[in-house]
């Protein structure tokens, strides 16, 4: 029979196209292992762009990203070690703030220093800077209808030391829920008549004098301790050459009792109270305390404060504004008619020497209500 004239049929079709198929596939797949082992152009570790396969660009781009990454990981620690010994604290501590976004009411990051407000005034004159601090002091900035003081409890009248009894605050609520705390510090104080008070309306209270001869003791419903606050704790070495310290920072001694919160926090520190206040603004400590009570020192800087006359006053009133974005308002100043009219050792706008000041934490009120 003649094979030419035959027809090819379908099967022998299929298998000639299965046969150009293997063919066609071989030849691809050496071509391919030829170029992959051929030296790359101009050293770039890549083959050129027109002979990757489909999907190669992308897995090879990933691989190179991932080599990237690892590398910048790597050099991403060591600056940040170098920036940590560069950058200046002023810087660090702009950088750090706490955002006061209501989104955000419970971040804390450190501060370094506070932010100063601006000059009274372009002269930058000791008596422009004064009277705006005086007149700052001497304004409440919220009203409270019932107050607990030193001399009796009445309404509108509470002598120096004053504590706000407005049923829209919180105090008044947990003094009749017995579950009021107050921290009260001093120096040689012996006058505790609104401590007393306190604890016999039900108040945990912790009195803080360095100058007792027991470390612990307790006495008339109240407890005594031989410690002060301090802006800073005391050096470690220190520590370990004395059993026991009488100073540490608001926070340490929170830490150490257990204690979370303050309702009151009432100090009389002798010229310390800006620097300690400055720890609280920049531990942030302050959302801990509802009531803060301080007598201010102007007859002098006061202790590790320093700068020309215009400058530390300034500085006072700089930290003060620090204490009403914190939420502190005031509501109560006294100024003893005994002291001392001195003012930065000078006679200035008849200030006094000394005002005791009470403020409310207007935030206490929202978190615990």
């Amino acid at each position: 029979m003649d094979m030419c004239g035959e027809r090819p049929t379908p099967g022998l079709l299929l298998r000639l196209g299965i046969l150009l198929t293997a063919v066609c596939v071989f030849i691809h797949l050496y071509l391919d292992s030829g170029w992959r082992g051929a030296p790359t152009p101009q050293g770039l570790g890549t083959p050129p762009q027109r002979y990757r396969k489909p999907g190669q660009h992308g897995r090879m781009k990933q691989a190179s990203a991932d080599s990237e990454e690892r590398d910048r990981s790597v050099k991403g620690r060591v600056a940040y070690v170098r920036t940590l010994k560069k950058e200046s604290p002023a810087k660090k501590g702009s950088e750090d703030r706490e955002d006061p976004s209501p989104h955000h009411p419970h971040r804390k990051v450190p501060r370094w220093r506070i932010d100063l407000e601006p000059w009274a005034s372009e002269s930058h004159s000791l008596e422009d800077e004064a009277k705006r601090f005086l007149n700052y002091i001497t304004t409440p900035q919220v009203s409270c209808s019932s107050f607990i003081g030193t001399d009796a409890v009445q309404r509108g009248s509470a002598g120096d030391w004053a504590l706000c009894l407005d049923p829209m605050y919180s105090l008044v609520h947990r003094m009749q829920s017995k579950h009021c705390r107050v921290y009260s510090f001093g120096l040689g104080v012996y006058d505790r008549s609104l401590e007393a008070s306190l604890a016999t309306s039900g108040c945990e209270v912790h009195c803080f004098d360095p100058s007792l001869k027991q470390p612990h003791l307790q006495q008339a419903h109240m407890w005594l301790h031989r410690l002060s606050v301090d802006w800073r704790d005391p050096n470690p070495a220190a520590v370990a050459q004395h059993q026991y310290t009488t100073t540490r920072k608001l926070a340490t001694i929170l830490n150490n009792f257990g204690h979370r919160e303050v309702d009151v926090l009432k100090a009389d520190m002798e010229s310390a109270e800006w620097k300690i206040l400055e720890n609280l603004i920049l531990e942030d400590v302050l959302e801990s305390v509802g009531q803060l009570l301080v007598e201010l020192h102007l007859h002098w800087a006061g202790f590790e404060v320093s700068g020309d006359d215009p400058a530390v006053v300034r500085y006072w009133f700089s930290l003060l504004r620090e204490l009403e974005r914190a939420g502190f308002l005031l509501f109560h100043v006294h100024s003893d008619p005994k002291k001392p009219r001195v003012f930065l050792h000078k006679s200035i706008l008849n200030a006094s020497s000394a005002y005791t000041l009470s403020w409310v934490n207007t935030r206490w009120r929202t978190d615990r209500n």
